[in-house]
């Protein structure tokens, strides 16, 4: 079995402040380290279940936060930005499921550690086919389009809630802190999420040799995405997209007979409204 490992950072052990996950901060060097154990965890977890190959995808921020040093050396990693599929870059590539380490609630969330849906700054909200989307489902969807499911997630409790709500209750979690606000927490030790997100990857492992996973997360055509921009200008911005259409107030719509081309729109839409 082949393994997709889709890593943020958001989501990872100790983790309660932006300065933990900005390669500006001082303290960025310590929690690209737990990171880099949340995913071996997940890796360990995998090969004592019987995968045949696990390749991890950076997905935090410019994609370059694991330690490739650290890593463990059965794994391999896609690094780097922008690839063809993001977050999830592999999942193309024929893989039999999709775990998350690291992982976040939606933007607005409550108790929900930095909650944000791909950019604090651009976007306060986003739907597609009229249901509100956090990373977790829009990946997840990218992913089901190649049928694919999402079968592990790690991350605090809103986010573990957040993942059941999307793929059903057969997905396998591992809470690694409970959220209090959005820049506080209750943390468990390295030594103590380490065990919970490999146990829960095991886990993930038998459902899925049992068939007893999770089902790939497709979403039905016509898909119609808004996103609600943070300032009205940004609209303005990402309205210059072909084919998108701006809505009411900082809303712009999209929709597309696919979850690939959603995804690209999404992403070209952010990238137009910096």
């Amino acid at each position: 079995m082949k393994i997709l490992i889709a890593a943020d950072m958001e989501g990872i052990t100790g983790v309660v402040h932006w300065d933990q996950v900005n390669p500006n901060h001082s303290e960025y060097q310590r929690f690209r380290k737990l990171m880099t154990e949340d995913v071996n965890a997940a890796i360990r977890g995998c090969f004592a279940e019987g995968a045949t190959s696990v390749a991890v995808t950076d997905g935090h921020n410019n994609g370059r936060n694991i330690l490739i040093e650290n890593l463990d050396p059965r794994a391999e990693l896609y690094s780097g930005s922008p690839s063809y599929l993001s977050m999830v870059e592999g999942v193309q590539e024929g893989v039999d499921g999709v775990m998350y380490v690291g992982y976040h609630s939606r933007m607005g969330a409550t108790n929900a550690v930095l909650d944000h849906t791909w950019s604090d700054e651009r976007v306060s909200g986003l739907w597609i086919n009229e249901r509100a989307f956090g990373e977790s489902g829009l990946n997840g969807a990218v992913c089901g389009h190649f049928g694919v499911p999402v079968i592990m997630a790690s991350g605090d409790q809103t986010l573990c809630a957040e993942v059941q709500e999307f793929f059903g209750s057969q997905i396998e979690t591992a809470q690694v802190k409970k959220a209090v606000s959005r820049m506080s927490a209750k943390c468990l030790a390295p030594s103590i999420t380490s065990r919970l997100i490999e146990d829960a990857a095991s886990r993930a492992m038998n459902n899925l040799k049992e068939h007893t996973a999770p089902q790939p997360f497709k979403l039905p055509a016509p898909i119609k995405m808004t996103i609600e921009f943070e300032q009205s200008e940004m609209a303005d911005k990402a309205a210059v997209m072909p084919f998108s259409k701006r809505s009411t107030d900082r809303r712009v719509d999209y929709s597309a007979d696919d979850m690939v081309t959603i995804y690209r729109a999404f992403r070209t839409m952010l990238a137009l409204a910096r």
